[in-house]
């Protein structure tokens, strides 16, 4: 299913990671270390969108891993930006702040942005952001406890303090959107664009 073509995650994120090598991509990961908080505060001041925001944070994170690489290989970076109720919301640090971060989203509906850009000889061929829809459920808070107990590590680790794929899905009501969008990940266009790059075989 792979062509010969080296394939590059700047991303530490695992849930990336594992999805695109489920799909059957082979990828090494290669993190970069961006000052997210700084670039989000500036575009916010400068009037940008969430979805800006997400494009604009993966083309930083491709580009610096683009630096680090041989300029042969494939190099995909993704953001993920969440919005509700005009507010940017991010990883929470801790149990406390997922907890805050739920009970602002509950019963209410908010958007997920997921952009994806992919660099080869040190330039971008081609980028894309999706969203999603998501509609959480007015829980209670015995649950809300019983989830922050259950969902552990994975709190602080994805922008809503939920994966959808485990336990997070019983937070919803409903969803609109592409479940990779949600994880994360646009994948099917990705994989698209890899196959007409050779990456992958039509």
């Amino acid at each position: 299913m792979m062509g010969g073509s080296d394939v590059i995650l700047a991303s530490a994120s695992q849930a990336r990671a594992r999805m695109l090598e489920q799909a059957g991509i082979a990828v090494r990961r290669a993190p970069v270390v961006i000052d997210e908080g700084t670039v989000r505060a500036a575009m916010l001041a400068e009037g940008a969108d969430a979805g800006e925001i997400a494009r604009e944070l993966a083309q930083m994170k491709a580009r610096r891993a683009a630096l680090r690489v041989e300029e042969e290989a494939f190099i995909i970076a993704a953001d993920q930006t969440l919005s509700c109720a005009g507010r940017l919301l991010e990883k929470p640090a801790d149990r406390q702040a997922a907890r805050e971060q739920l009970l602002f989203l509950r019963g209410r509906e908010h958007r997920l942005f997921s952009a994806v850009c992919l660099i080869h000889d040190r330039r971008i061929i081609w980028q894309h952001m999706d969203e999603a829809r998501l509609f959480m459920r007015n829980f209670s808070d015995a649950f809300l406890e019983e989830y922050l107990d259950r969902a552990g590590d994975a709190l602080t680790a994805s922008v809503g303090a939920y994966r959808l794929e485990e336990i997070g899905a019983q937070l919803f009501a409903r969803i609109e959107g592409d479940f990779f969008t949600i994880l994360g990940l646009p994948l099917l266009p990705l994989l698209d664009i890899l196959r007409e790059n050779g990456v992958l075989q039509k």
